[in-house]
């Protein structure tokens, strides 16, 4: 997918790149697979902000994304590659042998007019078939991965996201995930082959702060240009550097601190991610 640039008309279109289009095939057709979700603001039911840095942003409906691949042994055809506003990869409707249609995570190399599968085994090796992690030979590059068998995948869902299966170990496997780290997952979990397309997203730049507002997000102000009331980074003359390290108006630091807490899957961990 190609990084579209633009000819520099306006400050901000000087720097400013997307995302071709070129992939997308088709706008959103089935409307059962189409949610509206009430958008928050960052704001609780008073109108009080109690996320910083959030807003509505611009509207959009959710799609309803098939995370479980629970359809086993029914083959299904790629009918359009869509955009997805909720998320930074695309999604493939998928229109099933009994006339079912559902949305899946649209992996690198899955086109239009593809046919791909699920179940617990036997499947190819193949961009978009998804099966059981005991069934998956190892090395193989996978996706969309569940933590717990039958809840719907949580891990490597993203753009450019992927984890390579490392070996197998009585009822677990080995991943490594894509920060490095290498973790045992209960071997009757589902996951997809390939990698999550759209790899290019990470290289798009925003250009302007209005287009991170259609996106929800809204502006932040340095601590360092506040009083000491508001921040501790706050205060003193001209561009004051206090040595402190960077914490958050609270106090707490917001660089290098460790912040995930004990949890029983910790001891799935074999070797955590890089830095840690």
């Amino acid at each position: 997918m190609a990084i579209k640039s633009f000819k520099p008309y306006t400050p901000s279109r000087r720097f400013m790149t997307s995302l071709s289009s070129e992939d997308i095939t088709a706008k959103p057709s089935v409307r059962s697979l189409l949610v509206k979700i009430a958008a928050t603001s960052g704001r609780n039911h008073n109108g009080r902000i109690t996320s910083r840095h959030k807003e509505a942003g611009a509207k959009k409906l959710y799609r309803i994304i098939d995370f479980k691949r629970k359809k086993f042994d029914v083959p299904a055809k790629v009918e359009a590659i869509e955009y997805d506003p909720n998320r930074n990869c695309r999604i493939a409707l998928l229109s099933y042998a009994d006339g079912e249609k559902r949305y899946i995570i649209r992996p690198s190399g899955l086109n239009v007019g593809d046919v791909v599968s699920s179940a617990e085994a036997g499947l190819d090796i193949k961009p978009g078939n998804a099966m059981k992690l005991k069934s998956i030979p190892v090395g193989t590059i996978v996706h969309n991965i569940e933590l717990k068998p039958g809840k719907g995948a949580q891990m490597a869902r993203s753009a450019g996201g992927y984890a390579q299966l490392m070996g197998k170990e009585e009822k677990y496997v080995i991943l490594r995930l894509p920060s490095g780290e290498m973790r045992q997952v209960l071997a009757e979990c589902m996951a997809t082959v390939g990698v999550v397309g759209n790899e290019d997203w990470a290289n798009v730049t925003i250009g302007k702060a209005g287009r991170n507002r259609y996106r929800g997000i809204r502006p932040q102000t340095r601590g360092s240009a506040m009083n000491p009331v508001d921040h501790p980074h706050g205060g003193g003359e001209g561009k004051k550097n206090s040595g402190r390290h960077p914490v958050t108006p609270w106090g707490k630091p917001t660089k290098g601190a460790k912040t995930r807490r004990k949890k029983a899957s910790d001891r799935l961990i074999i070797s955590r991610r890089k830095g840690k």
